[in-house]
């Protein structure tokens, strides 16, 4: 007898996770596998950040928080949103959750209806879709590609609304293209989206702080759409702290209101030694981000270098987050006399059972003929999975 609902047998495993597990499957086996599937920062969280901590669990921060958070850390992000970004949010306008992604399901829950669209660009981050499915709304693609560096045009967005259009997601910088839009090509945005009240603009912007070009810029910046704007951001990838599980959004009072009684019903208030650490963290001086940044910005330029050696292999030029996003498409119908690579996803196994590289299909994200390529690893790890997976491509004919 079946027993599972619709509702989770409609929904997709993540695939990244997948594909880590599937690496780590491997490791378990004896075989020496370079997972480069997880979008996870490879540094330990900042000393004083973890000092935070332990000062918590001493002071006995140890009972139930308020469901949005403590109005502390909310406080602390108000300021930070103010000081770093120019937004004017109150603290009551901040709900924080148990990740980014606590976030995102927060308020899609609370603002789709079955049937109502969400316009998502593509390629996408592959928890974006799914939590429409469960939310029942209707997913619609914008198409996006390496010769547009990943972004779509203010026009494509324009012809995608209707009047079924509640909700429009996406990443700035992009999970999985590192990909930023510029303040220019989100004022384009904004006016179109001016003409169309009924819309909800979700802007994920847990990238911020790993930004090669400098200043990092918010759609919420724009004050014709301000107030339909929600902004999800968190302490995973800036501070190191993605075990930390800390997220938070900025919106519209009723729409906080909404995620706080939402998460009311699911897992209520956040670790309580995590709000402290993220107090903490959100209060940091510059120079914390901005060295892991530099770190990752000298990691990029390394792998798209040992990547221009690897015939098939297409690159841009990210500039932002931690992944290179290669167009593979030459793979697609070769083979090296055992394995016939169909697409993407095929060319992923290939590279992990072959050349005991982990990365993860571009379908995931909604781009069949791409890999994503985390570049959160040290230089000589980088070098070897790139040598490894340029050998096993090699021997594709």
């Amino acid at each position: 007898m079946e027993y599972l609902s619709d509702r989770i047998l409609s929904l997709s495993e993540s695939q990244t996770i997948a594909m880590s597990r599937l690496s780590r499957e491997l490791k378990e086996k004896g075989i020496d596998v370079i997972s480069l599937s997880l979008g996870e920062p490879d540094f330990d969280t900042p000393g004083h950040i973890k000092e935070a901590a332990k000062k918590a669990i001493d002071e006995n921060y140890t009972h139930y928080p308020p469901v949005a958070g403590y109005a502390s850390l909310r406080i602390a992000i108000s300021q930070k949103l103010k000081r770093e970004n120019n937004l004017d949010y109150t603290p009551e306008q901040i709900v924080v959750s148990t990740g980014a992604k606590q976030s995102i399901a927060n308020v899609v829950l609370s603002t789709i209806n079955p049937g109502d669209e969400v316009i998502i660009p593509t390629p996408y981050w592959v928890s974006y879709l799914e939590i429409v499915k469960l939310a029942e709304g209707k997913p619609v693609f914008v198409n996006s590609g390496i010769e547009t560096d990943f972004k779509i045009s203010a026009q494509q967005l324009e012809n995608a609304i209707t009047d079924k259009t509640r909700l429009i997601m996406y990443s700035s910088p992009s999970n999985p293209t590192g990909s930023l839009y510029s303040r220019e090509e989100l004022k384009a945005f904004a006016e179109v989206l001016a003409k169309h009240p009924q819309v909800l603009i979700l802007s994920d912007e847990i990238y911020e702080h790993i930004n090669f070009e400098g200043k990092h810029e918010s759609i919420a910046q724009f004050d014709e759409i301000r107030d339909r704007v929600i902004v999800v951001n968190g302490v995973s990838k800036g501070y190191a702290m993605t075990g930390w599980r800390l997220g938070y959004i900025a919106a519209p009072i009723a729409i906080a209101k909404a995620c706080d009684k939402m998460q009311g019903q699911i897992t209520s208030g956040t670790s309580t030694i995590s709000q402290m650490a993220s107090i903490a963290a959100v209060n940091s001086e510059k120079s914390v981000t901005q060295a892991m940044t530099s770190v990752f910005k000298k990691r990029r330029d390394l792998v798209l270098s040992l990547l221009k050696d690897v015939e098939g292999v297409n690159t841009n030029l990210p500039n932002g987050a931690f992944y290179i996003f290669p167009e593979v498409s030459y793979f697609f119908g070769k083979s090296n006399g055992e394995t016939t690579i169909n697409n993407a996803t095929d060319l992923c196994m290939y590279l992990l059972n072959k050349g005991h590289v982990g990365v993860v299909p571009g379908e995931a994200f909604g781009a069949p003929g791409y890999i994503r390529i985390s570049y959160a690893a040290s230089e000589e790890i980088l070098r070897e999975a790139i040598s490894r997976m340029k050998t096993a491509l090699d021997a594709l004919k």
